[in-house]
Parts: structure tokens; C-alpha cells; sequence
């Protein structure tokens, strides 16, 4: 079964799908095909079509039953139903999904690679610099940029820039684990708690929000 992981916490969801399907495998997944055929009509590119199929797959699996997922203007995905808080990841080979009845939630699931070092400027504060000088240098890069996605979209404001709005605090690696994390953004300046889980092909973080301190 393509279910890699499901973790459940304090009210929060989350799943990870390996996908391994093809396109009509995944249909074949979901009962109700004519749910998704106006949607599915819009895509042009096949790799987001199977994305977001895979997506709608790793969902039912997660509630067992169909939901209908729409978007904010924003492209910030919300379920139709009103049933609970949903936030959406993809990267190569996996899907990931988080869940929560009445908390904002935010997830990001990222391909290990060292592409990641030729970004660093773009999200790395000097004063995150200290965490770098530990283990696999890819995975903590990695760990921040997926944080700060994270974060961005538990957030979910505009203009969020990840250097001068999200600040990851100093922590020591683990395969799972959790983080501290502030962002300036906003008024509140939240303050959040990132879970975190590393495997050989991704990082995965998942966060909630949190009131502030």
C-alpha cells in the first residue's frame, strides 16, 4: 500500500503517499470519478494532473470518505465541507497532506538534493548559520526551506519574505524531531512548533498554529 506514513497528534492528520500508480490506478482509487472531471479538464500539464489526483487518493484514504477540496484566490486550499483545516504538499515520487478540525496547519514535503545549496541566500539568516555545522548539510538546508514553506502557509498572509519574516531557531538534527520557529510578518509575531521527519528520499514538516508568545 502507497500509505509510506500516517501520523496522528493532538487533533492533527497527517499523511504521506508514495505514488506508484498510474493515472487511470489512482481513478480507479476514487469512487466517485465525476466529482473531478471539471477539474481534471483544466489541467494541461500530466504531471500535476497526477499530482493532484494522488493527492485526492492519499485524502479519501485519510478520511475514508471523498472530499472536495476548492481553493481561496490565494490558491490556499480549503475542504468544501468545512469538516476541518487542510494543507497540501507534493515533490517527486510523494504527496502529502495535513488535517485539523479547528487549527490552521500548514505541511511541506521536499526531494532530498543538493540543488537546495545554490538557493541558500534566498532563505538562510546569518544567525541560522550555526545549525549548518551538523550532520548532512542538504538535510538542514533542506529542513529550513521546508520549515519557512511551512510556516508561510500556516501563516497564510502575503508578502512573506523568507529571510527577513522567518527566523528558525538553533536545533540539533534528528531523523524526527521538532523545531522553534518565530515569524515578524505579522502583529502577533507567532511563535511555532515545526515537527519534522527526514527519510533517504525527502524532508517532511508540519506545523499548527500556535498563540503567540
Amino acid at each position: 500500500m502507497p500509505l509510506y506514513r500516517k501520523i496522528q497528534e493532538n487533533g492533527l492528520l497527517v499523511g504521506v503517499w508514495k505514488t506508484e500508480e498510474t493515472v487511470e490506478q489512482l481513478l480507479a482509487l476514487l469512487g466517485n470519478i465525476s466529482m473531478y472531471e471539471k477539474d481534471l479538464e483544466h489541467f494541461t500539464s500530466d504531471m500535476r494532473k497526477y499530482e493532484w489526483l494522488a493527492v485526492r487518493v492519499l485524502l479519501k484514504t485519510l478520511c475514508g470518505e471523498e472530499k472536495k477540496v476548492v481553493y481561496l484566490p490565494s490558491g490556499k486550499p480549503y475542504l468544501a465541507d468545512g469538516s476541518a483545516h487542510i494543507s497540501i504538499s507534493h515533490t517527486n515520487g510523494y504527496v502529502a497532506v495535513a488535517l485539523h478540525s479547528t487549527e490552521e496547519v500548514g505541511i511541506d514535503i521536499e526531494r532530498y538534493g543538493v540543488r537546495v545549496r545554490r538557493v541558500v541566500s534566498r532563505f538562510v539568516r546569518p544567525d541560522e548559520e550555526k545549525t549548518m555545522n551538523q550532520g548532512d548539510e542538504v538535510y538542514v538546508l533542506l529542513l529550513h526551506w521546508s520549515a519557512k514553506e511551512t510556516l508561510f502557509k500556516v501563516m497564510g498572509v502575503e508578502g512573506v519574505d523568507f529571510i527577513r519574516h522567518l527566523h528558525i531557531f538553533p536545533f540539533v538534527m534528528e531523523e524526527e524531531g521538532c523545531l522553534e520557529a518565530q515569524e515578524y510578518r505579522t502583529e502577533e509575531q507567532w511563535h511555532y512548533r515545526v515537527r519534522y521527519l527526514t527519510h533517504p528520499d525527502f524532508v517532511l514538516t508540519w506545523t499548527i498554529k500556535k498563540m503567540p508568545t
